[in-house]
């Protein structure tokens, strides 16, 4: 399985390495027209409004036709880029999962945490590594929460697409990504 990772910028060569212990094949995503030759995409975080300069306006349409057909996982500015509605301020968003998102809700760089949570992927508690990361604020009625800290959610699901506030290409912990893998399996069968 071929999974692209839109390598503009954020910590694309982490998730290429995760990718490949589990057995995907990472291609990293520099052009839009690579888009055609991939089964899913990751986009990582980074600055999302960057991720939105550099896409230019072709890059974000072909974003966006791609995650409204195909698997996608957002970490990060990647899940303010999939969300409906941004704050924070207000941005465009592809709006392919139905959530609202708050860019650096929760601080700064120097404010960057490590934690463990609950989730409900199995396994137990889950570390998740946060860098000015977003806080989703609203969840639609189709969007699963797997993942919560301080009541807010941090890793959503709603179709074939998944979403985190925090980066497990950071975490030692591969079931995020193991998560991602089984949607695009299922979306090609």
């Amino acid at each position: 399985m071929k999974i692209g990772i839109l390598a503009l910028q954020g910590d694309f060569d982490a998730h290429s390495r995760r990718l490949t212990e589990l057995g995907a094949e990472p291609i990293l995503v520099r052009n839009p027209d690579q888009l055609e030759h991939i089964d899913g995409l990751i986009i990582p975080g980074g600055e999302s409004s960057v991720f939105l300069h550099l896409l230019g306006e072709h890059g974000f349409k072909k974003l966006s036709e791609f995650v409204l057909s195909k698997p996608a996982f957002g970490t990060c500015a990647g899940c303010i880029l999939l969300a409906r509605e941004v704050e924070n301020p207000s941005q465009k968003g592809v709006g392919a999962l139905d959530i609202t998102v708050r860019r650096n809700a929760y601080g700064r760089q120097i404010d960057s945490i490590i934690l463990e949570g609950p989730t409900k992927l199995p396994g137990g508690p889950l570390e998740q590594v946060y860098i000015r990361a977003p806080r989703i604020e609203r969840v639609g009625p189709e969007v699963e929460v797997l993942a919560e800290r301080d009541g807010h959610p941090v890793l959503v699901r709603q179709g074939r697409l998944l979403a985190a506030t925090f980066h497990p290409e950071l975490s030692v912990d591969s079931r995020v990504h193991a998560e991602f893998l089984r949607l695009v399996e299922q979306d090609e069968k």
